[in-house]
């Protein structure tokens, strides 16, 4: 009796063994047909409509992002930024809807922030270096104090190409950072013509290398 409960009990091991293995197979299939759509090129990676081309665009420009601006994240699934409001010099609102059919670095900058002050003499010099009608430099500060300090800093690096820019209130900074897109200071986001981001790089760059020019240089075509 005990040597044929034991063959019993292997022989209900081996069946309950086989029936897990079945149950673990469809179980994989079915996570794959529910959720394989999510996979590279799929539904999930497909880009916005309002972004035609992004795809394209940004398999060109990979082999492009590195040296001095390796630290660019391309935007794996490219959509419109949020609306974007901040002042100009003289006081007066100013969308970055404005600056469609134009190439934007888009950089958020604060004289309390070295690494800003650092790259923004590169910044000043790469907006020289383009047709202001097609590529803008749009560097917005974000010093909700001492609000006399932006345009002198400037003045005092002698900037000759850049606008100044200003959000006393970092409403705009802080819309993109509820949106996942930026996280401290400096951050700089790369903008099509079509306002779909391109790219986002988080911390300074030497924005007038030849890294980065090969680059902008690309996307202008």
């Amino acid at each position: 009796m005990t040597q044929k409960g034991s063959k019993e009990e292997r022989a209900s091991l081996v069946l309950r063994g086989v029936a897990f293995t079945v149950v673990a197979l469809a179980c994989g299939v079915l996570a794959f047909v529910l959720y394989g759509i999510k996979a590279p090129g799929g539904k999930e990676g497909a880009e916005s409509p309002a972004c035609p081309g992004a795809a394209e665009l940004a398999a060109r420009l990979k082999p492009l992002v590195h040296g001095e601006i390796a630290a660019l994240t391309l935007a794996p699934r490219p959509k419109p930024l949020p609306e974007l409001a901040f002042d100009t010099a003289d006081g007066t609102k100013e969308s970055l809807t404005n600056f469609g059919g134009r190439t934007v670095l888009l950089n958020f900058w604060a004289t309390w922030c070295l690494p800003c002050r650092q790259e923004m003499p590169a910044l000043d010099r790469l907006q020289g270096m383009f047709d202001s009608r097609d590529f803008a430099v749009v560097a917005v500060n974000i010093d909700t104090a001492r609000l006399d300090r932006p345009q002198a800093f400037l003045h005092e690096i002698g900037v000759k190409n850049l606008k100044l820019y200003t959000d006393k209130t970092a409403a705009a900074f802080q819309t993109l950072k509820q949106a996942g897109k930026v996280l401290g200071l400096p951050t700089t986001i790369l903008i099509g013509k079509n306002g779909c981001e391109i790219g986002t790089m988080a911390g300074p760059a030497q924005w007038d290398s030849k890294d980065a020019l090969a680059l902008l240089n690309a996307i202008q075509g």
